[in-house]
């Protein structure tokens, strides 16, 4: 089995290279940049698909936490990946591409590969060889974060599922899905969603936390 790990930005990667690069040239992978937000990490992956031919894919870094619960300094991986933003309206009145009757995608035909089958708002990832406290439920990737409680209220409301927010993870995910390569995704919790002061994030914390959960996956 041969890995790609991709991380976002710089600032994760200055982390995350040093702690995760034994390990992954071990198994003969590659450590990539994939890019900041869904458009972009959406594109770079579909390269990088192309360039390594993986067999699997892992996406590394920072999210905000959108439950209580999921404490700032821990890191998750996901069974879900869903995208908020892309359908119609803004706000409380915003509609995802599933609610208004559109897909991501939709083949002219069903008949193909399971990298061709349709798009929904969602697709599921492949966690493995995580214990059930180290799993999150869904992540909710977005375009722009959470600037407040009113924001992450809504999001909550409509995704009573999700975990926590990102920016890539849908983006890879639909790449991924083209591909036809299962895709893992562990983010560390950095901030707390809404909580736009840096003084109470924990960067170093998350991306240490989301290193050794790699760490655990890569070497079991």
């Amino acid at each position: 089995m041969t890995t790609l790990i991709l991380t976002p930005t710089p600032l994760e990667l200055d982390t995350l290279e040093p702690l995760l690069s034994p390990s992954v040239r071990e198994l003969d992978g590659w450590f990539e940049l994939c890019g900041f937000g869904p458009v972009a990490a959406a594109a770079r992956t579909m390269q990088l698909l192309a360039k390594h031919q993986p067999t699997q894919v892992i996406l590394v870094g920072i999210a905000g936490g959108l439950q209580p619960s999921l404490a700032v300094g821990t890191a998750r991986c996901f069974r879900r990946v869903a995208c908020d933003g892309i359908g119609a309206g803004t706000g409380s009145s915003h509609k995802s591409a599933g609610e208004i009757g559109w897909k991501h995608w939709a083949p002219v035909s069903s008949a193909g590969s399971a990298g061709q089958t349709s798009l929904g708002d969602a697709l599921p990832l492949a966690p493995q060889l995580v214990g059930p406290s180290e799993l999150g439920g869904v992540l909710l990737t977005v375009c722009a974060a959470s600037a407040n409680t009113s924001d992450v209220a809504m999001r909550r409301e409509r995704y009573p599922d999700a975990s926590a927010e990102d920016m890539e993870g849908f983006g890879v995910a639909v790449a991924c899905h083209f591909g036809d390569v299962p895709l893992q995704i562990i983010r560390g919790i950095s901030n707390h969603a809404g909580d736009r002061d840096k003084n109470n994030w924990r960067i170093h914390q998350a991306l240490n936390a989301a290193s050794d959960l790699t760490l655990k996956i890569l070497s079991t």
